[in-house]
C-alpha cells in the first residue's frame, strides 16, 4: 500500500513529538507499506514568522511572506528525516521546487495546477520514506508560494490523487471530526463517518479540522480520507462520499471568529452596480461569503457581505477607490458566523427555525443569515458566539449517543 500522512503543527511541536510521529511512520513502513508524509510548520512558528515580517514592515509584500514562510516546513521535514535516520530508517526531505509543486501565483493563496511524481516515486522505490513540505508551492516564475492557512492539508489531498495512493491520513491535535469544536462546546462527541459536503461545509464555516480546499480535492478525485489523533492510536473519522443511507439530520455546529462585515449604505438603484462591487474585489482576490441586499428605496440600496477579519480593510479601501455615490460605508470585526450542517437538512422542513429558536432562548440577535441545501449560517456578534454554539448544540441534541 502507499499511504500520504499528514501531521500538523502541534503534532510536531518539540522533539518529543517529532519522534512520536517517526515511530508512528516507520511502523506502517515496516509493514511494507509506502509512506509518503507531508508536515507543516512546528507548532506556532508561523506565526512566529508573521511577528517577525510585521516587525520590519508592517505592510509586507505578499511575495516575500511566502518566501518567509516556506522556512518553517523546510525546518519540519528536515528534522523529521533526521529523526527517521536516527531510527535506522531510510527517509528523505523534499521542499516545493525538488518535487516539484507547481500552483498559479496568487502569492499566498496560491492554488496546486499540478505534481511532478517522478521524483517522489524513485526515492519510494529506493524504499525510503518521502517527507515533503506542505503548504508551499512554486508559481511560472520560479517563485515559492503557499497555499493559505492549513494548506497542508491540500498538500496531502493532492499528492495522495497524483500518486494514486491508497490511503490518505490527516493526523491532528485532535480524535478526529466533532460535532462542534470540543474546546468551545464540552458535549460535542466525535463522528465516525462523514460526508464530503458536510465536510467541506464544516471546513468553510471555520471547524478548523481540515482545510476546505482539502475536501474540495478529495471529493473530486476520489480521495477517501481519516482524520485523527497523532497523540493517540483511537479511530478517527472517515471523510468520504454519501452513502444511500438516512443521513443524521444535523451532523455537526461550526463558529467562525474570523469574520467581517461590510456593509456599503445607500448605493444606486440600477443594473450592475452588484456587479462593478464584487467584480472589483474578486480582481484582488477578496473572498466574499454572506451577501445581502436591501430592497431598493429612493432610487439608493444596501449591501452587506462577510470576508475574512485580514481582508476587510482591503475590501474597504477597494470600495471607496472604485465607488464614489453611496452614504456611508461601514466595517464592522466584532461579529462571527455560526452554522449548522447536515445532508438531512434538504429533505427535513423546520431545521432553521429550531437554530433560530435556540438563539431567541439565549436572546442572541441575527444580523444576516444564508442557507444552502446542506446548512444555515448566522451571523452574530462575536461575543455570544460560544453561548450560540451551545445552545444550538444542545437544541439538537447532538451530543446524544
Amino acid at each position: 500500500m502507499l499511504i500520504v500522512k499528514k501531521f500538523g503543527g502541534t503534532s510536531v511541536a518539540d522533539k518529543e513529538r517529532i519522534f512520536n510521529v517517526a515511530r508512528r511512520c516507520i511502523e506502517d513502513y515496516q509493514k511494507g507499506n509506502d509512506i509518503v508524509v507531508v508536515l507543516s510548520a512546528m507548532g506556532k512558528y508561523t506565526d512566529e514568522l508573521i511577528t517577525m515580517a510585521k516587525d520590519i514592515n508592517e505592510i509586507p509584500p505578499k511575495r516575500e511572506m511566502d518566501m518567509l514562510f516556506t522556512i518553517g516546513e523546510q525546518m519540519s521535514v528536515a528534522l523529521m528525516a533526521m529523526a527517521m535516520n536516527k531510527l535506522g530508517v531510510p527517509a528523505i526531505s523534499l521542499n516545493a521546487f525538488q518535487v516539484a509543486m507547481h500552483t498559479t501565483s496568487v502569492y499566498g493563496n496560491a492554488r496546486i495546477k499540478r505534481i511532478d511524481s517522478e521524483r517522489i516515486r524513485h526515492e519510494l522505490e529506493h524504499r525510503k520514506i518521502v517527507i515533503v513540505t506542505g503548504f508551499q508551492g512554486v508559481n511560472k516564475y520560479d517563485d515559492y508560494t503557499t497555499l493559505g492557512r492549513g494548506g497542508s492539508d491540500t498538500t496531502a489531498v493532492a499528492l495522495a490523487a497524483a500518486l494514486n495512493a491508497d490511503a490518505c491520513e490527516i493526523y491532528t491535535d485532535v480524535d478526529g471530526v466533532y460535532t462542534a469544536d470540543p474546546r468551545k462546546v464540552p458535549t460535542a462527541r466525535k463522528l465516525d463517518v462523514v460526508t464530503y459536503d458536510e465536510m467541506l461545509e464544516l471546513a468553510t464555516l471555520g471547524a478548523g479540522v481540515l482545510h476546505n480546499r482539502s475536501v474540495e480535492l478529495a471529493k473530486k478525485f476520489g480521495v477517501q480520507l481519516v482524520v485523527r489523533s497523532s497523540l493517540n492510536t483511537t479511530e478517527g473519522t472517515v471523510v468520504k462520499e454519501g452513502s444511500k443511507m438516512e443521513k443524521m439530520l444535523v451532523s455537526g455546529v461550526a463558529g467562525d471568529s474570523d469574520t467581517a462585515r461590510i456593509a456599503i449604505i445607500g448605493l444606486k438603484d440600477e443594473p450592475g452596480v452588484a456587479f462593478k462591487l464584487f467584480n472589483s474585489l474578486a480582481k484582488h482576490n477578496i473572498n466574499k461569503d454572506m451577501i445581502l441586499q436591501s430592497v431598493g428605496r429612493h432610487g439608493t440600496k444596501d449591501i452587506s457581505f462577510t470576508t475574512n477579519e485580514d481582508s476587510a480593510d482591503e475590501a474597504a479601501k477597494i470600495i471607496s477607490e472604485n465607488f464614489s455615490e453611496y452614504e456611508s460605508l461601514d466595517v464592522n470585526k466584532e461579529v462571527a458566523k455560526v452554522s449548522i450542517v447536515g445532508a438531512g437538512m434538504q429533505t427535513n422542513a423546520g431545521v432553521a427555525a429550531k437554530m433560530f429558536e435556540a438563539l431567541y432562548d439565549e436572546n442572541i440577535n441575527i444580523r444576516m443569515i444564508s442557507t444552502s441545501e446542506i446548512r444555515v449560517t448566522v451571523l452574530i456578534n462575536e461575543k455570544n458566539l460560544e453561548r450560540a454554539m451551545n445552545a444550538i448544540h444542545e437544541k439538537f441534541n447532538l451530543g446524544d449517543n
